[in-house]
């Protein structure tokens, strides 16, 4: 298929979602954006081609939807309003899932969205909102190879590579090991930093040093740079939302009973910055907590 011949439906326009919508529109898709927050809808308004309000406004037309989406609940509510639209004998829709989400609860989606002929992809991102914006995604695709292959060229036009990582709900846990190793990372690299603060030397000039050698990490490359500048203001993926995630590890790595030490020692450093008031923030806020410890500043 040719990109400007395929509607899209884009439900859930939050950070990582307004930029998937835009960078579609960009690649010449048909474009059609829902949700319920005002907010969300003005940050996209004028640059995709139409906004609404409930997945039930999606044009019918719109045989691919992009989930991107806070909550379980969201996504069933999201999964009952497509089955009730879906029209007997009209185009097939397939769906690609990709919030951080419980595998059980994608599952119940899938079911939910068969019964009414529609496609579901479980297909996670690996990425923070800065990286969405340039296109710099991984998409991990996992389901029917058919529907994954329906969806191919909507993944071309938002992401930088598509991975087709197996059976459906194997994105989910591909995930779950990326976002692992990025809230060790994001921590480490925190601590680095502070480290570097107190040896005398300039963060900034750490992250580009550093980030250039053996030591280096993606999210060291990724949030270093907004540690340094100290621009957690500035979210692209926000603490509280990061901790829903990681609460999604948690509970994985509790019911596998897999020893995680290091991610057991990084979780009080994202509690403490919720604690400390960095829950809109970005998760390279965890440098001020670590700043605070060193005592180095009041974050």
């Amino acid at each position: 298929m040719d990109a400007p011949s395929i509607d899209v439906g884009v439900v859930g326009l939050g950070i990582m979602g307004s930029a998937i919508a835009v960078n579609l529109h960009a690649a010449g898709f048909r474009v059609a954006g829902i949700d319920p927050d005002p907010r969300a809808r003005e940050r996209v308004r004028g640059t995709i081609g139409r906004v609404g309000t409930a997945a039930a406004e999606l044009p019918a037309a719109a045989a691919a939807v992009v989930t991107s989406l806070p909550s379980s609940a969201a996504l069933l509510e999201v999964c009952d309003a497509l089955a009730a639209q879906a029209v007997a004998g009209g185009p097939r829709r397939v769906v690609a899932e990709t919030s951080t989400l419980p595998i059980a609860d994608k599952l119940r989606a899938r079911e939910r969205l068969a019964a009414a002929g529609i496609g579901l992809v479980d297909a996670p991102l690996s990425g923070t909102g800065a990286q969405a914006r340039t296109r710099d995604l991984a998409v991990y695709a996992s389901g029917d190879p058919a529907d994954v292959a329906v969806l191919a060229p909507v993944f071309d036009g938002f992401a930088r590579v598509r991975h087709d990582v197996g059976a459906f709900g194997d994105g989910m846990r591909m995930k779950l090991v990326a976002n692992l190793l990025v809230a060790i990372h994001n921590v480490s690299s925190a601590e680095a930093l502070v480290f570097a603060k107190r040896l005398g030397l300039d963060p900034a000039r750490v992250v580009e040093v550093v980030g250039d050698g053996a030591g280096s990490s993606r999210m060291l490359q990724v949030r270093g740079p907004a540690m340094a500048a100290r621009t957690w203001a500035e979210a692209t993926m926000k603490v509280d939302v990061w901790g829903k995630d990681m609460a999604i590890i948690g509970e994985a790595l509790a019911e596998l009973a897999v020893p995680a030490p290091l991610f057991a020692a990084c979780v009080p450093v994202y509690h403490a910055a919720l604690a400390q008031g960095h829950a809109l923030h970005d998760t390279a806020s965890v440098y001020a907590v670590l700043e605070r410890m060193a005592g180095e500043g009041a974050g």
